[in-house]
């Protein structure tokens, strides 16, 4: 079963820069958050889960003390899609603590 289309370069260049720290690292988005300590960070990859979950998009991420990196690609796709885009603005928005 294919997946959604990937983006052009052109396209994810554009998303790459109204996106807030995220840059593209071997085909994927990728972004590093640090937080002030373990249970921050923990907490962030929680509210991040939730998110992931409701958009049935799954991160590839890693956690060492108070560092998250999050890597977001489409893999049925073989890439960046829009919905790896669209999942990175919404952490960008939580961050932020804007409403999602």
């Amino acid at each position: 079963m294919a997946g959604p289309a990937l983006l052009s370069t052109e396209a994810v260049d554009a998303a790459v820069s109204r996106l807030n720290g995220w840059r593209v690292v071997d085909g994927a988005l990728q972004r590093e958050f640090t937080l002030t300590d373990f249970v921050e960070a923990f907490g962030f990859m929680t509210r991040v889960a939730l998110l992931a979950e409701r958009a049935n998009h799954h991160p590839e991420w890693s956690n060492v003390y108070k560092r998250v990196t999050i890597r977001l690609s489409t893999h049925e796709s073989g890439g960046i899609t829009e919905r790896d885009t669209a999942l990175a603005a919404e952490i960008d928005a939580l961050v932020s603590g804007a409403p999602e």
